[in-house]
């Protein structure tokens, strides 16, 4: 799988450890922004993620596609396979 992946997280954030360990199960590399504390990097993930402050927030060859609960019904439904490929 050759997608380019970026994840936005908070090193403690149990949502972002979970999407990781999806992705990492997955074979998956990515790029991981660990944003703790720094507000300027939300308003930049903000703004690239509709408004969307969560964390996670992942992108998949720069489309968003959400948070953990995002990614992991993308799994479930056989598409994140396809996002990745």
């Amino acid at each position: 799988m050759t997608a380019s992946v970026e994840i936005y997280t908070w090193r403690s954030c149990p949502f972002c450890i979970r999407a990781k360990q999806l992705l990492e199960r997955k074979g998956v590399s990515y790029t991981e922004l660990a944003i703790d504390g720094d507000e300027a990097a939300r308003a930049v993930m903000a703004a690239k993620s509709d408004g969307r402050r969560s964390l996670p927030q992942t992108f998949i060859n720069g489309q968003h596609v959400g948070g953990c609960d995002d990614l992991f019904a993308l799994e479930r439904s056989g598409e994140l396979d396809g996002l990745l490929a």
